[in-house]
């Protein structure tokens, strides 16, 4: 078992640009294996943007770069040698929306694992993915019922089934209660609990409640202007998500967590 506490992910003067537009500048920290990070702030601060800049998701967005330096376990995610789509199968992402394939349940969560070529025991895979998406009581009897005739909460159950079926070491989940109720907003967020115990989760969120609930370090981020007048993300604060929400060490963040602004 990993030792907990240990730095999976470093981020050093990270910066992300569409085009010439300069969106997030200089962000570094180091996210921790089998914790949950949070991401808060006001809209257009960068949290998703630099979400997206942790599985290279942003390559898919034509004039995106991103400078300074990722790193997971040592090693640069952004070097030349590395292939975006095997650092996409270590570090998985979940959705705001809901997005099951248009597909049985079961090949749902079965595509990942055929993609990487992976033909004897998809009944196991399935079976486990399920059972650690807390879905597979509610989809046994019907995993060959589209995906798309579940629920909300249970489609984002099978979304995150469907990313741990390649057991990647890393999950980002952008928002993913944001389109659910109450009830399956509270089975996701018992379900990330349940996963950091063998996964690292980073979660971008709006709702500072559902931060102070599951995550264990969070991190602040704003929107500023610099001398061009252009808007841009930068992290203001991060820190032990209990010290964050009662004793911040920057204003800003107080004044965001206590609901003055923002």
């Amino acid at each position: 078992m990993w030792d907990a506490g240990e730095t999976i992910l470093n981020l050093w003067n990270v910066g992300v640009w569409y085009g010439d537009y300069h969106a997030l500048r200089g962000v570094s920290m180091d996210m921790r294996r089998n914790e949950i990070t949070a991401l808060i702030g006001p809209s257009g601060c960068g949290k998703s943007t630099l979400l997206r800049s942790l599985n290279r998701m942003n390559d898919l967005i034509p004039g995106t770069r991103v400078d300074g330096s990722i790193t997971v376990q040592g090693q640069d995610i952004y070097a030349p040698d590395v292939d975006p789509v095997e650092v996409r199968r270590h570090i998985g992402m979940v959705f705001q929306k809901p997005n099951p394939f248009p597909k049985s349940i079961y090949d749902n969560v079965a595509y990942g694992p055929r993609v990487l070529g992976q033909k004897k025991g998809l009944d196991d895979v399935v079976e486990e993915a399920l059972t650690r998406a807390a879905l597979w009581d509610e989809v046994k009897d019907k995993l060959k019922s589209s995906g798309l005739a579940l629920s909300g909460g249970q489609q984002q159950r099978l979304c995150i089934a469907r990313c741990i079926a390649v057991r990647p070491q890393i999950i980002l989940m952008d928002e993913p209660c944001a389109s659910l109720d109450p009830i399956a907003t509270l089975k996701i967020e018992d379900l990330m609990q349940e996963l950091a115990s063998d996964y690292t989760i980073i979660i971008v969120t709006h709702n500072m409640q559902q931060a102070a609930r599951v995550s264990d370090r969070t991190a602040f981020f704003t929107a500023k202007l610099d001398g061009d007048g252009e808007r841009f993300g930068e992290l203001v604060e991060y820190d032990v998500t209990h010290t964050m929400f009662t004793q911040p060490k920057d204003q800003r963040t107080e004044d965001y967590v206590s609901g003055r602004y923002g």
